[in-house]
């Protein structure tokens, strides 16, 4: 595992990169195009033959640096899958020396998001889907994100990993305790819009997130948080609508 020098409110203490093998290698995760992280990752590529590279998603915190890495590359054969490179379906595998790493759908922090699944170790390598620390991730890119949240959660669940590695903070060994806390907190969170939005019908999305956050949140975060606000509406109202058609 090496860590990017990246730490943020989003990122926690860096993007972690994971090398699984020696002369058959899976690189998940590159990280961002960050000339000490993408040395460091080439350094402990010096006795592959073959690289796989392997995306969980698209944002650059995670696949920036996957295109310099490849051109440094110049020994080994290398393959780059996910974010928008060479599709890897699910449950497609790559090949390492040190066991058959497997592609998991789990959309929701981002529509192309995957996790890879160390079935050997019992290892599962879940990109954003939860963090090392806390109860939350990111939801906000797309309309229709919150229900694929909640059912990649439960499907990572079907799978009973041993452990989860997510690509920001520690690996998670109370694998069943933290899911059950990502669920609660996004269902917590739905549950206090809806009564926000019942109590002020006509309440904007931003103050609808001002009465949950309050005005410290800063730029970044703020406009991140209101993205969150407006696909939990959009949940919320699909399953009024759903209720009604019953």
């Amino acid at each position: 595992m090496v860590t990017a020098p990246n730490p943020g409110p989003f990122t926690l203490d860096g993007t972690r990169s994971f090398l699984v093998g020696d002369r058959e290698v899976a690189v998940i995760d590159p990280g961002p195009d960050v000339e000490e992280h993408l040395r460091t990752l080439h350094a402990s590529l010096h006795r592959a033959r073959r690289v796989h590279l392997l995306l969980t998603h698209s944002h650059k915190d995670h696949a920036a640096g996957a295109e310099p890495l490849v051109r440094s590359l110049d020994g080994p054969e290398t393959a780059l899958y996910g974010g928008g490179h060479e599709d890897l379906p699910e449950g497609e595998s790559v090949s390492t020396d040190q066991g058959s790493l497997r592609t998991i759908q789990v959309p929701g922090h981002s529509r192309d998001h995957r996790a890879f699944h160390w079935e050997e170790a019992g290892i599962l390598f879940v990109g954003d889907l939860v963090l090392g620390r806390g109860d939350t991730t990111w939801l906000g890119e797309y309309r229709g994100c919150v229900a694929d949240y909640l059912e990649s959660l439960e499907k990572v669940r079907a799978l009973a990993p041993r452990a989860l590695f997510p690509a920001h903070g520690p690996p998670v060994w109370n694998v069943e305790e933290v899911l059950d806390a990502y669920r609660a907190h996004r269902r917590d969170r739905l549950a206090q819009l809806a009564r926000l939005r019942d109590r002020h019908p006509e309440a904007s999305p931003e103050e609808l997130l001002e009465a949950i956050y309050g005005r410290r949140l800063p730029p970044r975060v703020r406009k991140a948080a209101l993205a969150s606000v407006d696909v939990m509406l959009y949940h919320l109202e699909g399953a009024s609508e759903s209720r009604e058609h019953r």
